[in-house]
């Protein structure tokens, strides 16, 4: 049998308040063309479609109709991700299972969506095990969460994820009575999941709460006997070692500026009952690059006429002034953020009092001999999120 392996496309995704949303149908539909042209036997979505639980009417369009193009020909599987809104999901799943798309929102018992079988004209069958993102406060007790320190809650949420994948796996004997086989020798045997794995490299644009060790298990938990483990949550196309082939699809579109030396694909997934599985990363061309470039104005008026439709993240090294990232942005139109020199930071005791806390927050890094550009991004994120209503 032959999948297609793909993930966290984050429609509705924004770059600093620039829309995606035709990139996203252009690379969307690129994927479903590859579908179309390798004749995959059925399509693994590995969660967050979306890039916030309240997607509005374009986004919703733009995932819906993918969806529904993909399951013309064959199945497709799809979970929900930490951006997803399970109850939205859960709301539209009669809906998408009239159109061939089977949509788990939450974990569930293997005869009641956790586990699915898929068969071809041709009668050949995949056994799938669904997992969609676990959040820590859903799967570790709330006593436990008072008592106990950080580190034992990794630990807590690890065994407790591992357990649930065992579950749904049939790992030991006679854990689950149930019409729906265990890992079946005559059939191809996956895992879909939405989940953070050790070992796994952030691609930069992730949301940085879900990725931290809490968060995180081991490749172990993941049956040896299976062909291959669908991943989605981390946006950089990567294999883990382990038992068997894992792999996270990575996202479509480079979405945030940590993410401009990542290449994106999909992965074509070969399977065959008692072989070993073959992976195959197709690459994807739609969609605009992310670019970071720097210099003096007279350096950025010479990449001007190189940089075409990319989008840029640019650094000037020009005396601070007044007006000078307006001159920046004359220069080149596609600079969806500009950072210039900031003044000597005050002492650290006085002064700044009059400026935005994201100014304040750089002098403070710098200070300290601590920039981070990931960091400063997350207080900006944090500190949009307590300005919210």
């Amino acid at each position: 049998m032959r999948f297609l392996h793909t993930g966290d496309w984050h429609v509705g995704k924004t770059l600093r308040g620039r829309s995606r949303a035709d990139e996203h149908r252009a690379v969307l539909a690129e994927i479903a063309d590859i579908a179309d042209d390798r004749k995959v036997d059925a399509v693994l979505v590995a969660g967050d479609l979306f890039d916030t639980a309240a997607p509005g009417p374009e986004s919703e369009e733009i995932v819906y109709e993918t969806l529904l193009r993909l399951a013309g020909e064959r199945p497709v599987v799809v979970i929900a991700g930490n951006h997803d809104n399970p109850n939205r999901f859960n709301a539209v799943k009669p809906l998408l299972e009239l159109g061939n798309v089977v949509a788990l929102p939450r974990v569930a018992q293997p005869e009641e969506g956790g586990v699915v079988d898929l068969e071809t004209g041709a009668g050949e069958r995949a056994h799938i095990v669904l997992l969609p993102f676990v959040s820590q406060r859903g799967i570790v007790k709330a006593e436990a969460l008072m008592s106990q320190d950080p580190d034992e809650h990794a630990g807590e949420y690890a065994e407790r994820l591992s357990q649930v994948l065992a579950h749904l796996c049939r790992v030991g004997d006679g854990l689950v009575p149930s019409r729906i086989s265990a890992t079946d020798p005559a059939a191809v045997n996956l895992v879909l999941a939405h989940a953070m794995v050790h070992g796994g490299t952030m691609g930069g644009g992730e949301r940085s709460a879900h990725t931290v060790f809490q968060y995180s298990i081991p490749t172990s938990a993941f049956p040896a006997a299976y062909h291959y483990v669908a991943l989605g949550h981390l946006h950089r196309a990567q294999e883990l070692a382990g038992g068997c082939p894992i792999h996270y699809s990575g996202s479509p579109l480079q979405l945030d500026f940590g993410e401009t030396e990542d290449a994106k694909s999909v992965n074509i997934v070969e399977a065959t009952p008692g072989q070993p599985a073959s992976v195959e990363q197709v690459s994807l061309s739609a969609g605009r690059h992310l670019r970071r470039v720097s210099g003096s104005l007279a350096t950025l008026a010479e990449l001007a006429d190189t940089v075409g439709e990319d989008f840029l993240l640019v650094e000037v090294k020009e005396t601070p002034r007044v007006g000078l990232a307006d001159d920046v942005r004359e220069l080149l139109p596609n600079a969806v953020e500009v950072r210039v020199p900031v003044a000597e930071p005050p002492p650290p005791n006085g002064g700044g009092n009059g400026d935005p806390p994201q100014v304040l927050f750089r002098r403070y890094l710098a200070r300290m001999g601590a920039s981070n550009e990931q960091v400063e991004a997350l207080f900006d994120e944090l500190l949009e999120d307590a300005d919210a209503p």
